[in-house]
Formats: structure tokens, C-alpha cells, sequence
């Protein structure tokens, strides 16, 4: 009997993802308007329901794992190994990719000189592009992609799923989030298969939509540079590209194509950072940098649980929130499978305060860049942005600044490799999960690199509606995964509770395999 739920549970998890995501093509083919409506609706109620419930889920996860890491449960080591498995350059490049690149390189350019021109409700007396409006502009991206959105992703349900996978020898699944409360009771059971086909689904979604994104930003770039006509059939030669590449990367593996893959993109972004930084306004990045992050820090508490505009948050803080928090699970999982051997304190520092700081920068770089211009010649920016939409705000900064000619095709590829690492990590994490292995076939990994491939390019014919309600869909799907999420406020604390006991047998034995060598 019990290896026959054991079956029914491992077939379970793909034929629900699979299930859905054909229900949802099939539906957005035969009429994408009646889809598009009914996932208006819901994101409406799932923002106007869940969205106060998600600041406060952020803002504790966040403390929570700040105050582990600054405690006596900080020096714990994650998983049986004494040593880190995986190099520290090689191990900070692959979380930085995998986690900025869903939005990193589309939404730094643009965010920013959003807010500068409309400022956000958090600061309602100031007077939209002006001067006095660019340390509040950054400061509120800041806020999006800082500190509470990096922990969300990878501390507390990271360290969950490292004492359950390695203490309690179950699966590196979404459903081994509740084993410090449930124990293995879900390894077998359908409910544990809803669990993980949710936060694949969410995941799916939320890789689906940059990959989306980046195919209308390339097709719109190479119309503004070589003149080739941004139409259907030329974003989709280059989402068929794109898809090539990191299924290839997918294919070959983590230890090959996504450590290449995260090392090419990180000496790439910073040389494209220092470039901007040596070209451009250079004292004004580095003033306005420090001005904001002064503010952001201060005004933390308030823009984190400001309900001033339900309307607004809807469309930012909450749009972004449910993206992360439906991101959580998978991203976990992936950190956990690259992080055996770190302490707790390590990866905490890493993920929720080392990485926003460095996009912190980076967004001052990007969009700091283009609020410049704009000060300097209004309409410079805020023209392409009006006209084009957020694509355009990227190429319309960069053209701006010397040697244009080889910064926008530059910065393409980037934006090109960093999607293409999410998409290869993420394929990577599903087939995980779905598979119930930690090295997932390479079929496996390669069917789920080309299942998003496909449908970004229905939801691109589709027309942008199939994007844009892709968007929306993110949030939607958040609503189960967030209660997952805030299960990990409890399970987290009882897991460092159970590895600090488990931790002092560890020594023991290490100690024992070092006599033992020594005397060999």
C-alpha cells in the first residue's frame, strides 16, 4: 500500500503542473480577452486581501532571520559537509544572477525614473521631476528590490530545507518546508503534491514572464538600433534563441552551463557598471546612492507597512511582493542545493543584506543614470517611456552616454544572459522537484527549459494582453505559496532549534574522521 501512494504522489506533481499550464494555454488561444478579465479579478482580490498580510510576512521573515544570524545560531553549518562544496566567487555569482535577473537588468533602468516622475505615496509632498524627487524615487526601488524581497527569498525557507533534507532525509521539495511541524507525513500524501505543483506553477509564471519580457525589450531594441521591424515574428526568432541557449545550458548541467553561465554575467555586469560609472554621471550616482540608501534605511518601517494608496501598492509593493513570495519556495530550493557547507550566518549576511546592497547600487547606476538625463533635458527619458513603455527606458539612458554603440549591444547580451540563467536554474529547480532528485535527468531539465519557452511564445502571439495577464497571474498564484511561506516563521526557529543540537553530534564525528586520518 505505501509504495503505491508513493507512486500516485510522484505522478501527481507533473500531471497537476502540466495539467494547468495547458488548461491556461489552451484558454489564452481560444479567448485571451475572457482570460485576461478573469485574471484581472482575481489579482484585484488577491492584492486587496493579501496584500497588508504580505508586507507584514516580509518584514518578519526579514527580522527573524536577521536576529538567527546575529545569534549563537549563526555559526551552524548547513548539510553534512565541514567545507562549503561550492566555490564563494562561484556561489555568490550564481545567487545574484538567479535573483536579479528576473527583473535586475529590465525593471533597474526603468523603476526609478518611474517614481522620479510620479513619486510614490510614501512621500506625498514631493513634486514629481524635480531635484528634490530623485533620493525618494530610488529610495522606494530600494525598498522593492532590498532588503525584505532578497530575505523573502532565501533565508528562513532555505535553512528550513536544508535541516529537513539533510537531518530529516526527506526531499528538497516545497512540502518539506512544513517537516519541522508535520515531520515526513507529506512525502507520500497528495496534499504534498499540491503543495509543490503551486509553488511550481508560481515559479513557472514568474521565469515565464522575464522571458516574455526580455524577447518585446530585444525586438524593441533591435528595431531603435538596426532598424529591423519589432514585430511577432522577429521576437519570437529571438525567444526561440533565447530558449536554445539556456536549454543547452539547462542540459549541460549546474556544474557546467549555470556556474559558466552566472561568472560570464557577473565580470560582465561589472564591467558594464564600471563603464557607466567612469562615463556617466559618476558623482551624482555616488551622492544620490548614499542620500537614498540614508532614506531607505530610515523610512524602512514606514514604506514597509505604508497603506496609504491600496491602488498604487497594488500595481508595486504588492505586484512585487507576490512575485517574490511565489518565487520562494523554488529559489530555496535552488540556494539550498548550491549553499551545503555555509553557516547560517553566512548565507543570512549573503542573501539579505550583502545582495541588496549590491542591487541597491546597481539601480542607482541604471536608473540613476536615466533621472540625470532626464534633470538635465526633460523629455529625454520620459518621451521613450511614455511612447514605448518600460522597454525603452534602458536604450534611451544608454544612448545618452559615450561610446552608445557598444554599451546597447553590451547591455542586450547581458540582459539576454541573465534571463537566460534564471530560466536554466529554474528548469533546473522544477525538474527537482517534479522528479524528486537532486540531479534530475537531463530530459527532465530540458523538458522544462522548453515548456517555458513555449509558453511565453503562446502568451507573445497571444499579443501583450498574454503577458501582461501572466503578470497579474504571478500575484494570483502568490496567495497559496505565501501561507507556505509564513508556515517558515515557525518551521525556521524549530529547525535551528533541532541543527543546534545536531550540530554538536556533527563535531563529534568530524572530530573523529580527523583522529583517524591523523593517525592513518
Amino acid at each position: 500500500m505505501h509504495c503505491n501512494t508513493h507512486k500516485v504522489g510522484d505522478k501527481l506533481v507533473p500531471t497537476l503542473t502540466i495539467g494547468f499550464i495547458s488548461f491556461f494555454l489552451l484558454s489564452s488561444l481560444i479567448d485571451l480577452s475572457l482570460v485576461t478579465s478573469v485574471i484581472q479579478s482575481m489579482f484585484t482580490s488577491a492584492t486587496s486581501q493579501f496584500g497588508y498580510f504580505w508586507q507584514w510576512l516580509m518584514v518578519i521573515n526579514f527580522a527573524m532571520a536577521v536576529l538567527i544570524a546575529v545569534t549563537r545560531y549563526g555559526k551552524i553549518r548547513m548539510g553534512q559537509q565541514a567545507k562549503p562544496t561550492i566555490g564563494t566567487f562561484r556561489w555568490l555569482a550564481m545567487i545574484m544572477c538567479t535573483l536579479l535577473a528576473g527583473g535586475g537588468v529590465f525593471w533597474s533602468a526603468a523603476e526609478p525614473i518611474y517614481h522620479f516622475i510620479t513619486p510614490p505615496p510614501s512621500f506625498p509632498d514631493v513634486v514629481g521631476s524635480s531635484v528634490e524627487a530623485v533620493t525618494p524615487a530610488l529610495s522606494q526601488s530600494f525598498l522593492h528590490w532590498g532588503f525584505l524581497a532578497w530575505a523573502a527569498l532565501g533565508t528562513l525557507a532555505t535553512i528550513v530545507l536544508m535541516y529537513a533534507h539533510h537531518q530529516g532525509g526527506v526531499k528538497l521539495r516545497p512540502r518539506a518546508l512544513l517537516y519541522p511541524l508535520l515531520g515526513d507525513r507529506l512525502e507520500n500524501h497528495w496534499f504534498g503534491s499540491v503543495i509543490d505543483a503551486c509553488s511550481i506553477i508560481a515559479v513557472a509564471a514568474g521565469t515565464i514572464g522575464p522571458i516574455g519580457f526580455l524577447a518585446s525589450q530585444l525586438g524593441y531594441s533591435l528595431e531603435v538600433v538596426l532598424g529591423i521591424e519589432n514585430s511577432a515574428s522577429s521576437q519570437l526568432t529571438i525567444l526561440a534563441v533565447v530558449v536554445a541557449v539556456y536549454s543547452v545550458s539547462a542540459f549541460t548541467g549546474m556544474d557546467k552551463g549555470l556556474q559558466w553561465l552566472s561568472r560570464l554575467n557577473v565580470v560582465g555586469a561589472f564591467a558594464l557598471l564600471v563603464v557607466m560609472l567612469v562615463f556617466g554621471p559618476t558623482q551624482f550616482i555616488f551622492e544620490h546612492f548614499g542620500s537614498a540608501f540614508g532614506m531607505y534605511l530610515n523610512q524602512l518601517p514606514e514604506m514597509s507597512l505604508n497603506t496609504d494608496a491600496p491602488e498604487w501598492n497594488s500595481w508595486w509593493t504588492w505586484f512585487f511582493w507576490g512575485w517574490f513570495i511565489g518565487f520562494a519556495p523554488m529559489m530555496a530550493i535552488f540556494i539550498a542545493r548550491i549553499s551545503e557547507g555555509r553557516s547560517i550566518r553566512e548565507l543570512i549576511l549573503t542573501v539579505a543584506i550583502g545582495a541588496p546592497i549590491v542591487t541597491n547600487f546597481w539601480f542607482t547606476v541604471l536608473g540613476g543614470t536615466g533621472i540625470f538625463f532626464e534633470l538635465q533635458s526633460p523629455g529625454s527619458i520620459s518621451g521613450p517611456l511614455n511612447s514605448a513603455g518600460l522597454p525603452a527606458v534602458l536604450l534611451a539612458s544608454l544612448s545618452q552616454l559615450p561610446f552608445s554603440e557598444l554599451l546597447v549591444p553590451a547591455f542586450l547580451v547581458l540582459t539576454t544572459t541573465f534571463v537566460v540563467t534564471t530560466g536554466d536554474s529554474m528548469a533546473y529547480s522544477i525538474s527537482m522537484v517534479v522528479s524528486g532528485d537532486n540531479e534530475p535527468t537531463k530530459s527532465q531539465r530540458l523538458f522544462w527549459a522548453i515548456v517555458m519557452g513555449c509558453v511565453a511564445a503562446v502568451l507573445l502571439v497571444a499579443g501583450d494582453g498574454g503577458l501582461n495577464a501572466l503578470q497579474s497571474f504571478i500575484v494570483i498564484t502568490a496567495v497559496p505559496v505565501s501561507l507556505l511561506v509564513a508556515a517558515t516563521l515557525i518551521t525556521g526557529p524549530i529547525a535551528v532549534m533541532h541543527m543546534k543540537v545536531h550540530e554538536k553530534k556533527k563535531a563529534q564525528v568530524w572530530q573523529q574522521q580527523e583522529v583517524a586520518t591523523s593517525v592513518i
